[in-house]
């Protein structure tokens, strides 16, 4: 069941710390990232004119750009950990995390790069978890793992810990809403330990000593259905976490799949709902590996590599092209390409003000192409 990739890539240490420094400057996220390093054909030449970009966005004041011994000294601290800052096409950086929109540029890796390599499934579920939803989540990682898949999950209390444990001897992952020393919660810090002694991994897009908030753990969860190739919620709550990650699933292209409950139990609430919506149900492992089989081993195209640095930069916006972007820009999100098309200007000027605003703080991005103002 081994998944194919298509090519792998290395960067050099000077684009790893070029690289680092901009996904780790403010307002930059791995969208922007994206989107500077493709207009300006690579990160150094991006970090050059990021100030500007904020400025002409209207920033109040300059962002922090993260400077070149910050990086160095984060890439050396995560090495003493055992962790690696990899980029998408890099061994140990899982291949279907790199097909998604938001992927994160520099990944921190920590353990075993072959089971980051492996074909992954997600499973998810309640923190507060019934006996039997507990027990079921152990079952279905047990009869995965021995089927050759590697379990991913968020190692937190619950369903997350049950399939972590069982899945000890075949391969788990842990995806970390903070940075790899910041463990949460801090009781799971040794069922961690365990995962790394016994050929797991964990992975964080997080710099180290940064401690989750609220607002990581969906960021987290998108991590969990990117890696896999689809997603189990074993219980869940109505507007519970495990339901954020099963719509990330969906609008990744991953298969969701959900354990059915009794309509009295308010913890089965949520996967009931998943599986009205047309969610695969699971009574066992083997609904699983039917539903995943066929598309297990077809090679996965990444988009790898460093831009050619030497691409010309288009030409930049004149004031009433921007007045005229920013004028249709509202807190409603709007499709980039529908932007294009109203304002009969050319894709380069419309991505290089969204840029801008982007940077300056004023713009938020969403799925699927889409923009609003904040």
């Amino acid at each position: 069941m081994d998944i194919e990739t298509s090519a792998t890539t290395r960067l050099t240490d000077a684009q790893r710390v070029d690289w680092l420094r901009l996904i780790r400057s403010d307002n930059v996220g791995p969208r922007t990232f994206r989107s500077l390093v493709n207009h300006f054909g690579g990160a150094r030449a991006a970090l050059e004119r990021v100030p500007d970009l904020a400025r002409r966005g209207g920033a109040s004041k300059p962002g922090r750009i993260c400077t070149q011994a910050d990086a160095e000294r984060e890439i050396a601290q995560s090495a003493r950990m055992g962790v690696a800052l990899l980029s998408p096409g890099e061994t140990g950086y899982p291949p279907r995390l790199a097909l998604i929109d938001d992927a994160p540029p520099l990944l921190g890796v920590r353990g075993a790069s072959d089971v980051q390599m492996r074909p992954m499934i997600g499973i998810v579920g309640s923190r507060n978890a019934s006996g039997a939803g507990l027990k079921f989540a152990q079952t279905l990682s047990r009869d995965l793992g021995d089927a050759g898949l590697v379990i991913a999950s968020g190692l937190a209390r619950g369903i997350d810990q049950a399939a972590h444990r069982v899945a000890l001897q075949n391969g788990t992952v842990a995806v970390l809403a903070g940075g790899h020393d910041k463990i949460y919660p801090p009781e799971h810090e040794d069922l961690l330990l365990d995962i790394i002694e016994q050929g797991g991994g964990a992975i964080s897009e997080m710099p180290l000593g940064h401690g989750p908030r609220a607002r990581d753990f969906p960021r987290r969860n998108r991590l969990i259905s990117g890696v896999a190739f689809g997603v189990v919620v074993v219980e869940a709550a109505h507007r519970s976490g495990s339901l954020i990650t099963a719509r990330f699933a969906n609008e990744q292209g991953r298969e969701v799949f959900a354990v059915p409950g009794s309509p009295l139990d308010p913890r089965a609430a949520g996967t009931n709902e998943l599986i009205k919506q047309g969610a695969t149900l699971v009574t066992e492992a083997a609904d699983i590996i039917n539903a995943v089989g066929p598309i297990m081993g077809r090679p996965v195209e990444l988009p790898i590599g460093e831009p050619d640095e030497s691409r010309p930069v288009d030409d930049e916006p004149h004031a009433n092209d921007r007045a005229r972007i920013i004028n249709l820009l509202g807190p409603s999100p709007v499709g980039i390409d529908d932007l294009i098309r109203m304002t009969d200007v050319s894709p380069a000027v419309v991505r290089t003000v969204l840029l801008e605003l982007e940077l300056a703080g004023r713009l938020e991005r969403h799925g699927g192409g889409m923009v609003s103002l904040l």
